[in-house]
This record gives C-alpha cells, structure tokens and sequence, in this order.
C-alpha cells in the first residue's frame, strides 16, 4: 500500500513540475494581433455585436482546420458585416503565417508594407492559427453569455 502513495504523491509532482503553458501565455502576441483586428472593426462600426463576430471566427475555424487536413474549405462564406470581420481577421492570420505582408500606418500617415522578419516574430503554422481562433471563438461565447450582445467587444477594447 505504501508504495503505491509514493508512486502517486510522485506522478503528481511530475506533473505539477512540467506545467504547460496556457494558450494565452503561449500565443498572446497573435490572440493580441487577431483581437486588434476586430476591435479596429469595431472601431470603425459600433453596431457590430458579438453574434457576427462569432460567426467569421466559425467560418476561419473551419476555413483553416480543412487547410491543416489539406482539404479546401467548402464551408460557404459568411454574409454582411460577419465577412467584413472575417476578411480583416483573415488577414491578420496570412500576415502570421508569412503568406501576406502588412500594411501599417506610420506617424505621418504614410503607408508601409511590413513582414514578420522585419519585426521578427514567428511564422505560424495554420493548426496554432485555428488553436488561435478557437480561443478568441470560446472567449466571445463567454462574455457574450456574461455581457450581452457587445460583451466581448466591450471586454476586449478595454485591453487594445
């Protein structure tokens, strides 16, 4: 009996030694740049509610989920503002890829296009894109349920 307990008590500290990091510690820099991108959405249209941004991140959930299958996304487009929502955040996710480069705004208004080497950040592979969304996916499900209509955008603007 009491080998059994030792071996218990230590599979436990093994476990509580290799803790894994959360998502949001392990990809906070790309939650951050993919939210950035749907608040500046809403920045610019403050009717958008939470509904229509679960929506774009559904149809980019499966959008890349059939690319990490090396399927074509069949998934039909969303419509309205939920497409508008899911381009922007589209091209968040090609920049984080390195499939795209990203067009920035310096002090002086002129508009530049950037890399990720040129900030050297990481290029993601599509599977951490859709373990992305499927976190910001669960986040406005929360606040939405907690906030209301506009709870998540609410939430997160606060933060960006």
């Amino acid at each position: 009996m009491e080998k059994i307990r030792e071996r218990r008590i230590s599979k436990i500290d093994m476990n509580s030694s290799q803790k894994e990091m959360s998502i949001e510690e392990e990809y906070s820099d790309v939650l951050q740049n993919l939210e950035q991108a749907i608040i500046g959405y809403y920045n610019q249209n403050p009717t958008l509610i939470d509904s229509e941004v679960e929506t774009a991140i559904s149809y980019l959930v499966k959008f890349y989920s059939a690319e990490v299958q090396g399927k074509t996304s069949t998934y039909p487009k969303p419509k309205g503002i939920s497409l508008e929502v899911a381009d922007s955040v589209k091209e968040m996710c090609e920049w984080r890829l390195g499939r795209e480069r990203l067009k920035v705004e310096d002090e002086s208004g002129e508009i530049t296009e950037v890399g990720l080497k040129e900030l050297e950040l990481e290029q993601l592979k599509p599977s951490q894109i859709v373990t992305c969304l499927k976190r910001i996916q669960s986040s406005v499900k929360f606040w939405t349920k907690k906030h209301g209509r506009q709870g998540y955008l609410n939430f997160v603007g606060k933060f960006l």
